[in-house]
C-alpha cells in the first residue's frame, strides 16, 4: 500500500470506527437481564429480589424499572452490597440512582420515534376557571403550540399533541426512558408563570415586628413569601413582604428570550432578553426603585431578589429601556435549561397530568415488522442488482452502500437525533441518490473506455465528469433539507435531519471511498477490466417531439385531480374529504378488554365498516393495565364500536371513554411546512441557474419539481386516498428525486452545448443529452421502482399510502425531467432552435 492510498485508508477506517462507536449498541438492551449480569455478588437475597422482579415482569412487562424499584423496596434491600461504588456515599436515594446507571448503560444509541417504538403517554387537563369563555379556545391552542416547543427543545423528537375534548391535551412522547418520565412530567406541567415584585423598603424592620406581635399585620398590598438560598452548602431562609401584583405589569409575557448562562465560579444562572415594550417597563422599574429589591416570582416561589443597583437605575433613566436581566439560584445545569425553556415558552393556565401511559408504535407493531421486512427484501434487491449488473464494481458501490448508512446512523446516535418514518424516507432517498451516483459514475466509465482509454485513464475520467454532477444533484437536496430544518417543524425537520446528514456522507462514501478502493485495486492487480452488463444500448428517441403530448396528458391528469381536490374540500385545510385524521381530528374511543386483538385484524374490520383512515394504538397504565385508544373520522365511532365488538366477542372490548379530538398537525404547522418547502423550492432555483449559468434551467428544474407533485398528487386524490402525514413524508421524497432526476439531465445539455461551440441547435442538443443518460436514467429509476414496488405489496396497510404516492411520483418525475424541464430550456433558446431548424 502506497502512502496516498495509506492516508486515505487512514480515514476512511477513522471515520467508520468513530460510526461503529456512536451508534453501538444501536438498541435497547433488556434492563432485568443487564441488572442480574451487573451485580458484584448474588446471595439468597438478591435471588429471592430477582424471583419477585420476574413475578413483576410476568404481569407488567414494560415496566421494568419500576418492577426492580419495587421489588427493592418490598424485601428492603440496599442495591449498594450488590453494586458498590455505583452510588454516591451521600446519595439520600441509592438505589434509584443505581437502577438509573444500569438503565442509562441498557439505553440504545438510535432513538425510535413514536410510530416506529413507541413512547409514554401524558394526558392532561386544564384549568379553565380563570379564562373567559371567549378565550378558551385560543388558551387550548396556545398551550398546544407552547407544549410541542418545550418538549422539542433539544432535539428532533416529533412529539404528537392534540387537543381531546373542550379542556383536555394529549401529548405523546416518543422512546422515553423510566428514569425521564418525571422530568418530562415536570417540563410538561409546570406553568411558568413569571412575576417581577417589588420586596418593602422596610422589609427587616417589618419581620422583626410580625416575628415579635402575634397581631401584627402584613402592610396592605403586600404578602409575605420565603425565599431558600444555599451559601457554602448551607440552606438559609429568609420571609420577604413582596407586592400582590408584579410591579407595573411586568411578567414572563414580555421575556422574548431566555437562556443558560454562567456566573464568575462558573454556577448556571438563566439570562432573560425582554421585548421592546418589556425592556421600556422594566426600565420604568428600575429607575423609580434604586436600592430597592426585587423580587423575581416563578409559579408562586422566589427564586432570586437582587438589589436595584444605582447604576442600574441611572442607565434606565437615561437609556429609557433595559432589555436584559438575570435569575440566580442554585440551579443545576439541567435544571436551569429545563427553566429557560419553560420561561421562553409559558403557558396561560395551569395544566395537570390526569393518565400517563405506556404505548405501541403509532404504526402498529404489525405495520413496524412488515415495514422492516419489506425494506431489507428491496435493499437486498437492489443491491444484488447492482452486483449482477456490475460485478465487481457493483460490491464496491455495495460496499459505500453499507457505509453511507452506517456513517448516518453513527451521526444520528452522536445527537442523539429522533428516526421516525419520515426520517426512515430521508434514508430511503440518500440511497436512492447514493445508487445513483454511483450508476453515473460506471455509466461514464463505461462511455470513457468505449471511446478507447486504458482502464486507469477512464477511471479517472469517469470520475472528474461525474463529480460535478453528483456534486450539484446532492448540495440542491442539502439546501433544501438544511431550510426544512430550519423554517420546518415535526416531519419535516425529521426528513431534512436525515436527508443532509446521509447526503454529505454519500458524498464522501460514493466518491472518496469507491475511487480509493478502485485505485488500490488497479495498483495490486486486483482489477484489470471493468465488466458491466449493457441492458439499454445507444438511443436516438425524439423526445422533445412527443413534449406537446406528454404535457396535455400531464396538464389534463394535473385537471382532473385538482377539480376532485377541490370537490372533496381539499381548499379546506383540514377540513375537506381529502384530508385525513391527522389534519382533521375527529373521534377518540378509549376501550378496555379481555383478550388483545392484532392491530392487522383491527384494521381490517374497521376498513370493512368503511372507516378507511384510522388510528390503533395498545397503551399501558402504570398499574399493568391495557386499553385500547381508537382515533376514528368524525361520527365513524357509533359504527366501528359495535362491529369489533360483534367481530371479536371474546376479547371484550367495553367502552372507557369517547371524545372529540383535535388535528395532529393544525393550521399552523401546515402553514409553516408550505412555506419551508416552498422557500427551499426558491433557493434551488436560484442555486441551479446560477450554476448552470441560465435563469432557464433554473425555472426549468422547478417548473418539473412542482409538476411532478401536482401530478403524483393527482394520483393519490383520484386513488381514493386522504392525506395522513405518511404521504407528507412520500411527497418530501418525490421532491429531492425529482430535483436530482432534472440535474443530471441538466448537467448532460451543458456538457454537450460546450462541445458543441458555435450556433447550437438547441432541439438537436437537448434530444441528444436525454439519450446520453437514458441509461442512467432507467438503471436508477427501475431500481427504485423496484423497491418501492416491494414495500407496496409486503410493507403493510399503514405503509401503503406511502409506498404508492413515491411509486407514482418517481414514474412522473422520470417523465418531467425529460418532457418538462428539457422543454421549458428549449423554449426559453426558441430563436436559436428556429434559426438552426431553418438552416437545415
Amino acid at each position: 500500500m502506497n502512502k496516498q492510498s495509506g492516508w486515505k485508508f487512514g480515514i476512511i477506517a477513522l471515520i467508520t470506527v468513530a460510526a461503529c462507536y456512536f451508534m453501538w449498541p444501536p438498541f435497547n438492551r433488556d434492563l432485568v437481564a443487564e441488572f442480574e449480569q451487573r451485580a458484584m455478588t448474588k446471595d439468597a437475597a438478591f435471588n429471592k429480589m430477582m424471583e419477585t422482579v420476574r413475578a413483576k415482569e410476568t404481569a407488567a412487562p414494560l415496566r421494568s424499572f419500576q418492577n426492580l424499584r419495587e421489588a427493592a423496596e418490598e424485601l428492603k434491600i440496599d442495591l449498594r452490597n450488590y453494586f458498590p461504588g455505583v452510588a454516591k456515599s451521600d446519595s439520600k436515594t441509592p438505589n434509584v440512582d443505581i437502577l438509573n446507571q444500569v438503565d442509562r448503560a441498557c439505553g440504545g444509541k438510535i432513538k425510535l420515534g413514536l410510530d416506529l417504538k413507541g413512547g409514554t403517554s401524558f394526558l392532561l387537563r386544564m384549568d379553565m376557571t380563570q379564562i373567559d369563555s371567549a378565550g378558551r379556545g385560543a388558551a387550548i391552542n396556545q398551550a398546544i403550540e407552547i407544549i410541542g416547543k418545550r418538549v422539542n427543545k433539544f432535539g428532533v423528537s416529533e412529539p404528537i399533541i392534540q387537543r381531546v375534548g373542550e379542556d383536555r391535551i394529549l401529548v405523546q412522547l416518543p422512546g422515553l426512558a423510566e428514569r425521564d418520565r418525571v422530568e418530562a412530567r415536570r417540563t410538561i406541567e409546570q406553568t411558568a408563570y413569571l412575576e417581577f415584585r417589588i420586596v418593602h423598603a422596610d422589609n427587616d424592620q417589618l419581620q422583626a415586628q410580625a416575628a415579635t406581635d402575634a397581631r401584627f399585620l402584613p402592610p396592605i398590598g403586600y404578602t409575605n413569601m420565603t425565599h431558600v438560598t444555599t451559601r457554602d452548602g448551607q440552606s438559609f431562609t429568609e420571609h420577604l413582604y413582596v407586592k400582590l401584583r408584579p410591579e407595573r405589569g411586568l411578567t414572563g409575557k414580555y421575556v422574548e428570550r431566555a437562556y443558560v448562562a454562567s456566573d464568575d465560579i462558573g454556577r448556571p444562572n438563566i439570562s432573560l432578553n425582554f421585548n421592546k415594550e418589556g425592556a421600556v417597563i422594566f426600565a420604568q422599574v428600575a429607575a423609580a426603585y434604586p436600592d430597592r429589591r426585587l423580587a423575581i416570582i416563578l409559579d408562586g416561589e422566589i427564586q432570586s431578589a437582587p438589589v436595584i443597583q444605582p447604576r442600574l437605575s441611572e442607565d434606565a433613566r437615561s437609556l429609557g429601556s433595559i432589555r436584559n436581566a438575570q435569575i440566580t439560584g442554585q440551579f443545576s445545569l439541567v435544571e436551569a435549561r429545563r427553566l429557560a425553556s419553560i420561561l421562553e415558552n409559558p403557558l396561560q393556565a395551569p395544566v395537570k397530568v390526569l393518565e400517563e401511559r405506556s404505548v405501541d408504535p403509532s404504526l402498529g407493531r404489525d405495520a413496524v415488522r412488515s415495514g422492516i421486512y419489506a425494506s431489507l427484501l428491496a435493499a437486498a434487491g437492489v443491491l444484488v442488482f447492482m452486483v449482477l449488473y456490475y460485478r465487481i464494481a457493483g460490491f464496491i458501490a455495495t460496499f459505500a452502500m453499507g457505509l453511507n448508512f452506517v456513517i448516518l446512523m453513527g451521526v444520528l446516535a452522536l445527537f442523539k437525533f429522533t428516526l421516525t418514518l419520515p426520517g426512515i424516507a430521508g434514508i430511503a432517498l440518500t440511497i436512492g441518490m447514493s445508487v445513483d451516483a454511483n450508476v453515473l459514475i460506471f455509466e461514464r466509465i463505461r462511455e470513457e473506455l468505449a471511446a478507447g482509454k486504458p482502464l486507469r485513464a477512464a477511471i479517472a475520467a469517469g470520475y472528474q465528469r461525474a463529480w460535478l454532477v453528483i456534486f450539484d444533484s446532492n448540495l440542491t437536496t442539502i439546501l433544501s433539507g438544511a431550510i426544512l430544518i430550519w423554517l420546518g417543524t415535526g416531519a419535516l425537520r425529521g426528513f431534512g435531519v436525515t436527508l443532509v446528514i446521509g447526503l454529505l456522507a454519500n458524498l464522501f462514501a460514493a466518491v472518496f471511498v469507491t475511487r480509493t478502493l478502485f485505485d488500490w485495486m488497479i495498483a495490486k492487480g486486483l482489477f484489470s477490466k471493468f465488466y458491466s452488463m449493457q441492458l439499454f444500448p445507444k438511443t436516438k428517441i425524439d423526445f422533445l417531439g412527443a413534449r406537446r403530448w406528454v404535457g396535455a396528458a400531464m396538464a389534463l391528469l394535473i385537471l382532473v385531480g385538482g377539480w376532485m381536490f377541490v370537490r372533496q374540500g381539499g381548499l379546506h385545510f383540514g377540513r375537506g374529504q381529502v384530508y385525513g385524521i391527522d389534519f382533521t381530528g375527529g373521534d377518540g374511543v378509549m376501550l378496555k378488554f379481555a383478550e388483545r386483538v392484532s392491530p392487522a385484524e383491527l384494521r381490517r374490520t374497521l376498513e370493512a365498516t368503511g372507516a378507511k383512515d384510522s388510528f390503533i394504538q395498545y397503551q399501558r397504565e402504570g398499574t399493568g393495565l391495557e386499553v385500547l385508544s381508537l382515533r376514528l373520522a368524525v361520527g365513524e365511532a357509533d359504527k366501528v364500536v359495535p362491529a369489533i365488538q360483534k367481530q371479536y366477542p371474546a376479547a371484550q372490548f367495553t367502552v372507557l371513554s369517547k371524545d372529540e379530538v383535535g388535528a395532529v398537525v393544525g393550521q399552523e404547522l401546515g402553514r409553516q411546512g408550505l412555506e419551508a418547502i416552498g422557500v427551499s423550492m426558491l433557493m434551488i432555483m436560484i442555486y441551479i441557474a446560477f450554476r448552470f449559468g441560465e435563469f432557464a434551467y433554473g425555472v426549468g428544474a422547478l417548473v418539473a419539481v412542482l409538476v411532478s407533485v401536482a401530478a403524483s398528487l393527482a394520483l393519490f386524490v383520484l386513488s381514493g386516498r386522504t392525506f395522513s402525514m405518511t404521504v407528507v413524508a412520500a411527497i418530501l421524497t418525490i421532491i429531492g428525486y425529482g430535483i436530482n432526476d432534472t440535474i443530471v439531465v441538466f448537467d448532460r445539455i451543458r456538457e454537450n452545448r460546450k462541445l458543441a461551440g458555435g450556433r447550437i441547435d438547441y432541439f438537436a442538443l437537448l434530444n441528444r443529452s436525454i439519450n446520453d443518460t437514458l441509461a442512467r436514467t432507467m438503471l436508477t429509476g427501475g431500481s427504485t421502482i423496484f423497491a418501492t414496488g416491494v414495500l407496496l405489496m409486503l410493507g403493510g396497510r399503514v405503509l401503503n399510502d406511502f409506498a404508492f404516492t413515491f411509486l407514482v411520483g418517481v414514474i412522473v418525475s422520470t417523465i418531467a425531467s425529460i418532457c418538462v424541464a428539457s422543454p421549458i430550456v428549449l423554449w426559453f433558446h426558441r430563436k436559436e432552435a428556429k434559426a438552426a431548424a431553418a438552416k437545415a
